[in-house]
């Protein structure tokens, strides 16, 4: 019996699904008692009846014709009110007994124990009609009750690991979450196509929730939708219009609120067949709103494989990055100075949110699960456990690392903190390598005339021309030597960016080196930029002048090529 119960233990320590712990609880008791029927009674909050209750030996048609399961009446209420073990050779003689429903196996003798977790009732296991109509012995109750302390373990094993594993999602898909609108984000800057952004949009928004299918609807004129991107399987369905007044997609654009659909063919006021999706059977929609204003809804069709009804969590993913899709589209349709300002301001401004929110939110989370998990460590004699759980918590602590790499490509608080030349030199630190070697000169006295920092909108503009240079370095150019000079003259502010890498074609408009971005960022602030590339590397220089900012206007640059 003892070599039986080492066993047990070992096997119920192993498994970390709660269903399966349950299920091996109940085959072991049965097995180690002789017992024929085996059950599980679990408590709910207040601990005085049962919230569940799960079987073993009983046939699933025996269970339906015996209808409602108990709650904890009777002799089962017995355990409850006195969780200790409890024995008996005639579970109908006793005085607190309420009977078998009339479908109900005849069951006689009985064995009862508690199961309890951190010295608090959890449940009670139970155990009926021993083999050859035996009474149970005093060596089935010893049993029992290692079996229901073995059990505590285990529960807790797996619903610790349950939670663990919950959390991991869910921080995983708000990692997903933040990628995706960075790529927006970032597309802002270096894609000037809105049909290429809206692309991604897509594909991102598609991803993000497991759609089959998704659509961006945008807003044009006042009366119409018109569908401008997709992703996944609809066919034919770009340039696709619905009316605003008669479509559940208008309806959701008008009053800002999405919508969950589980039978489109029936509560999809549009058919499917228009979005080039027949065969679509759920939905979601959710408005894109530039401060405040409908732009566009985001359409997705079927979640997963199967296709099966968007969830809560889907809907607060896509409502979140509903907001960076709608910025994207408003910034991009943007054609004069002031507003084209006002939307990369608006840009930068959800970048530094997103900076505070991973920092205070994602972060903090991260590191109170790796409490969690640090926690875990050691707790049983499992070593398999152990090492997963402290593999686990390396897992997390590389995420740590790589959120706040993030953070610091979003918006570096150096900039905010201590200004651009510390910034730069934070930029560089981040981007050598053993290969690449960066050299900084930056010539830039702290204060400018007047007493005070140069702008921040400045700032930002050079800053993110060094960022979007070293970018293309390290992916790009496969050099071995970058010199990054910032220097200042009485009207201007230089930046200067050179490589020895390989080079580039400067009429290639659409490399996918995003040179577009940062001519219009120049052009903002009333300067311009210069490239030469060729053999021996790439030079880029823009000169920012200090004083006017405020006034300046924008004008397309005649080769705003993208690197």
């Amino acid at each position: 019996m003892l070599r039986d119960l080492l066993e047990v233990g070992e096997a119920l320590f192993s498994e970390l699904d709660p269903e399966a712990v349950l299920e091996r609880i109940l085959a072991d008791g049965r097995r180690l008692t002789g017992a024929r029927y085996a059950a599980l009674g679990l408590l709910d909050e207040s601990r005085q009846d049962l919230e569940r209750f799960v079987t073993a030996g009983i046939d699933d048609e025996s269970r339906r014709r015996i209808g409602e399961l108990p709650h904890g009446r009777g002799v089962l209420g017995v355990l409850i009110q006195h969780p200790r073990p409890l024995r008996l050779t005639d579970v109908g003689a006793h005085p607190e007994s309420y009977g078998f429903p009339a479908a109900h196996p005849p069951m006689r003798t009985f064995l009862g124990v508690p199961v309890l977790i951190r010295g608090e009732a959890w449940g009670n296991l139970y155990l009926t009609d021993k083999e050859d109509g035996q009474a149970f012995t005093q060596d089935d109750e010893d049993a029992a009750v290692v079996l229901s302390r073995w059990a505590a373990i285990a529960i807790e094993n797996a619903r610790v690991h349950q939670t663990t594993e919950q959390h991991r999602v869910q921080l995983a898909r708000a990692v997903r979450s933040l990628e995706a609108s960075r790529d927006i984000a970032d597309a802002i800057g270096s894609v000037a196509d809105l049909e290429r952004v809206l692309e991604l949009i897509a594909k991102r928004g598609r991803a993000l929730v497991g759609a089959r299918t998704l659509l961006i609807l945008l807003k044009e004129g006042d009366d119409e939708l018109v569908v401008a991107a997709s992703a996944g399987h609809a066919e034919g369905a770009r340039g696709s219009r619905l009316p605003i007044a008669e479509s559940t997609s208008g309806q959701v654009l008008q009053t800002g609120r999405p919508a969950r659909i589980n039978d489109v063919g029936r509560d999809l006021q549009v058919g499917p067949a228009s979005f080039g999706v027949p065969d679509a059977t759920t939905a979601l929609l959710v408005p894109m709103l530039h401060r405040g204003t409908g732009v566009g809804v985001l359409v997705a069709f079927d979640h997963g494989d199967a296709a099966e009804a968007f969830v809560d969590e889907d809907e607060r993913l896509l409502r979140a990055f509903a907001q960076s899709a709608a910025n994207a589209v408003a910034i991009k349709r943007s054609v004069d100075a002031d507003r084209l300002r006002s939307a990369i301001a608006a840009s930068d401004a959800e970048r530094a949110r997103w900076s505070r929110e991973l920092h205070d939110q994602t972060l903090q989370a991260l590191g109170a699960l790796r409490v969690l998990l640090a926690s875990s460590v050691g707790r049983g004699d499992e070593a398999t456990r152990d090492a997963a759980m402290a593999q686990a918590v390396a897992d997390i602590e590389l995420e740590i690392a790589n959120l706040r790499e993030i953070i610091s490509d979003l918006r570096p608080s150096l900039l905010d903190d201590l200004g651009l030349a510390p910034a730069l030199e934070s930029l560089a630190d981040r981007r050598r390598s053993d290969t690449l070697r960066i050299e900084t000169r930056l010539a830039l006295p702290g204060r400018d005339e007047d007493g005070g920092r140069i702008s921040r909108e400045l700032e930002t503009t050079a800053y993110r021309i060094v960022q979007e240079s070293l970018t293309n370095v390290v992916k790009h150019a496969q050099a071995t030597l970058v010199r990054v000079e910032l220097r200042r003259d009485e009207r201007d502010l230089l930046v200067e960016v050179t490589d020895n890498g390989g080079g580039f074609d400067p009429q290639l408009r659409h490399s996918g080196f995003g040179l577009a971005g940062m001519h219009e960022r120049v052009a903002l602030v009333g300067g311009t930029v210069d490239l030469e590339s060729g053999p021996a590397g790439t030079r880029v220089v823009a000169r920012l002048p200090v004083h006017n900012v405020e006034t300046a206007t924008w004008v397309p640059a005649k080769a705003a090529s993208s690197r």
